[in-house]
This record gives C-alpha cells, structure tokens and sequence, in this order.
C-alpha cells in the first residue's frame, strides 16, 4: 500500500469582486497530502489516508472524492474537532496564495498511539508532507510514526511544502523539517520551497545537498512553467510542462506531478532503497514525463482534479 500522512482541508477560494461588494468563496477539498493520496487512487494505486477528518460538513465533503477515488481512509473514527480551512487568492499570474485557519482542528487531531494503531503493517511507500513539522509537539508525534514506517521496509518520500505564513519560528521550523529530510529517501521541492529555505544557493546546490543527506536518493524539483528536474548521484533529467487544453489553475499540480513520479517509479520496480539511486537520466526523464502529463492534465480544472491512469496513457500515447 501507498500510504499518504498529513493534512486535509478545505480551500475556500476567492472569486474576483469589485471593490465595496462582499467577497464570494467556493469550497474545495485540499492539502497536499490528501490530494497526493487521491491522486496515487486515481493512477491505480492501492492507497490509504493517514489523517483524521472532521465529522463536520466540510469533513463529509472531503470523504466523497477518498470513497470515490477508492482511497481507505486508515483512521476510521471521525474526529469532533472542526476541518481545516484555507483561504485561497491568485496573484496576476494565476499562482494560489494561501492563509490557514487550523488551531484545534481535525488533522491536528493526533497522538502517537493513534497514529501507530492505524499504520499498516506492510507498507511500500510513506509519503509525508506539508505541515507535519510545523508545530513542534506534532512533529516529535509524525516522526515517530515516519520511522515506525521505515522499521516497515517502506521507501519513505517527502514534499515539505514550505508555508511561511503558517511558521512562527522559522529557524525551529528547518531544524525539525531536518529531521524529516534525514529518513526520507526520495525529495520532492518546488523551486519556490527551495528559495524560501535558502535563496542563496542554486538549484544544482540544493539537490547535492539534499543528496547528502544520509537515506537520500532522487531528488524531484519542480519550477512552474520551466517544467520539473531530477537528480540522482549520477544523474539527472530535465521534463517540460505538459498543458492542458483548457486552463483552470494550478491548485494540486505538484501533488499530482508527486503520484506520477511514485507511480512511475513503482512500475519500474525503482521504489526500492538502493534502486532509486541507480536511474539512469533516460529513465529519469521518462519518470518525470509521466508525473508533467499528470500534473498538466489537473490543471485542466479550478481546484485538484487529478487525472485517471487512462487519461495519462492517453496522452502519452499521443505524444
């Protein structure tokens, strides 16, 4: 099982008004995490939920695309706490900016036995992300789970998904974001999340850092209209963006861009410690191709809407 942990929330995303009129928002369902989990369904992969969700409406609301993305939601038990909300504005280019609402809400609502109790026992990848080393007391919880996990042979895969307006103490925040990045074996950063982290270094320096880390093997960037790169000790690959016919935004496009790399990966039996490391750049860019194609075809909708695995195939095929 591909199991996904960390957020779930709701976007309420602002339509454009006229000055002096009231702000009208639509709801859709968000967080990274559960939009890579329902993105990894949608490709065909048996994939499970690590996250409480709210018994609330919003909570109803984001159940329906799990049940319908065949998702198995891994803490069964509705939490009595509300769902999380992020208000959602575009810039001129069409980019999201977010503000979050998530002091005491329902993918806070976790201890460590909670956790553990629903971690399957055979797990092949633990995809973490977004806002689990935000707070310090959630992050000594999730890392403990992250390394159950890997007592469990899974590949563990990480996309921080780096919120400044969510962090208080930055400096805290990077020291517990490094612990993450130490167990994880694939890296996955927009060029945005790198800059924010340390704007003073390259790209290239960035991934031979983060290569040295000590379970690092692939390291993914993705840089908006400039397409994505990998890199491996020994490689790397380079993938342009793959556009939709119709454009809608760009919300959940690096989370599906993530489910077609891991699923990519995982067809060429590379989602493995050790194998990682030994793509060859050919392969890289095969690997990164499927994840633009899937990553563009969501962007053919207003909010996440990742594409079937036939709706991918289609288009490669076409290519």
């Amino acid at each position: 099982m591909f199991v996904v942990a960390g957020e779930s929330l709701i976007d309420l995303v602002a339509k454009p008004h006229k000055a002096g009129t009231a702000m009208e928002m639509s709801a859709h369902e968000g967080g990274s995490p559960y939009n890579c989990a329902i993105a990894l369904a949608r490709l065909g992969q048996k994939a499970g939920f690590l996250c409480p969700i709210s018994q609330d409406t919003f909570g109803d609301l984001l159940m329906g695309p799990l049940d319908a993305a065949g998702v198995v939601p891994l803490i069964e038990e509705r939490s009595d706490c509300n769902t999380t909300l992020a208000v959602v504005t575009r810039n001129t280019k069409g980019l999201p900016a977010y503000a979050f609402y998530r002091k005491g809400t329902a993918e806070r609502d976790i201890s460590r036995e909670k956790l553990l109790a629903a971690l399957p026992a055979t797990i092949d990848v633990f995809q973490i992300g977004g806002f689990l080393p935000i707070e310090p007391e959630d992050a000594e919880i999730w890392l403990d789970v992250v390394r159950q996990a890997a007592a469990r042979g899974a590949v563990l895969s990480i996309d921080p998904n780096v919120r400044p307006s969510l962090i208080s103490d930055f400096a805290g925040y990077t020291q517990r974001l490094d612990g993450f990045l130490d167990l994880a074996h694939i890296v996955k950063v927009s060029d945005e999340d790198l800059a924010t982290l340390d704007g003073s270094m390259s790209i290239e320096a960035h991934a031979e850092s983060l290569l040295a880390r000590p379970n690092v093997e692939l390291v993914v960037v993705t840089l908006g209209e400039e397409g994505s790169r990998a890199f491996t000790a020994s490689a790397e690959a380079k993938a342009q963006i793959h556009r939709p016919e119709v454009f809608g935004d760009t919300v959940g496009a690096g989370d599906s861009l993530m489910a077609g790399v891991l699923t990519a990966l995982a067809e060429r039996d590379a989602l493995a410690v050790g194998r990682l490391g030994a793509l060859d750049g050919e392969a890289l860019g095969e690997v990164l191709a499927f994840g633009a194609v899937t990553a563009g075809l969501n962007c053919g909708f207003v909010g996440c809407h990742p594409p079937s695995r036939a709706e991918v195939e289609a288009v490669l095929k076409g290519a």
